[in-house]
Order: structure tokens, then C-alpha cells, then sequence
């Protein structure tokens, strides 16, 4: 819940939102083949970057599920993108969110 520096702006989500740096999109396909800019898929997994303080409801205040650095998968179109100094991030609230990412060791 604390502001997060992202070169030099800071910027803290309200509610239940949280900010998110997509992970770039893949730029060959398994086989080796380069994908051209223009048949390349929209990124569904990123990094969140910070997360708002959560949400009331019925007068009950509701924690958010995730936390900064966890990797999430998201809906393809979830979300506002944003650019702060040259650099892409998304905006969304914590119901867009599919699912955490945890890795196997």
C-alpha cells in the first residue's frame, strides 16, 4: 500500500486496483520463427507493480489478494494502459486479475 517509484513519478491505486508492467510479448514462436509486429499477441501476464488498499463492501473492508511482485495472468483486454516515462503499464481492478503465477522449484 505504499507509493511506488517508477522512474520519477509515483503513483499510488485507489481502492481495489492495482498497477501491473506486462511482460513484453514473445517475439519468436517456439520453433524459431520471428512473429511480426503486427501478428504478435496482446502480453496476458505481468508483474504487479503496487496495489490500493482494497476495497469496502456491506461496511466491511475486504484486503487485497495480491501483492507487489507477484506474477498474475489477466484478461487480454483488462485493464487501462498507461505510459509513464516511455514505459507501458496497465491499471485494473483486482477482479480482472485470473490468477497468480507460482512457479514449480
Amino acid at each position: 500500500m505504499e507509493v511506488r517509484d517508477m522512474a520519477k513519478v509515483k503513483i499510488k491505486p485507489l481502492g481495489d486496483r492495482v498497477v501491473i508492467k506486462p511482460e513484453p510479448p514473445e517475439e519468436k514462436t517456439e520453433s524459431g520463427l520471428y512473429i511480426p509486429d503486427t501478428a504478435k499477441e496482446k502480453p496476458q501476464r505481468g508483474t504487479v507493480i503496487a496495489v490500493g488498499p482494497g476495497r469496502v463492501e456491506n461496511g466491511t473492508k475486504i484486503e487485497m489478494s495480491v501483492k507487489e511482485g507477484d506474477k498474475v495472468l489477466y484478461g487480454k483486454y483488462a485493464g487501462t494502459e498507461i505510459t509513464i516515462d516511455g514505459e507501458e503499464y496497465l491499471i485494473m481492478r483486482e477482479t480482472d486479475i485470473l490468477g497468480i503465477i507460482e512457479e514449480e522449484k
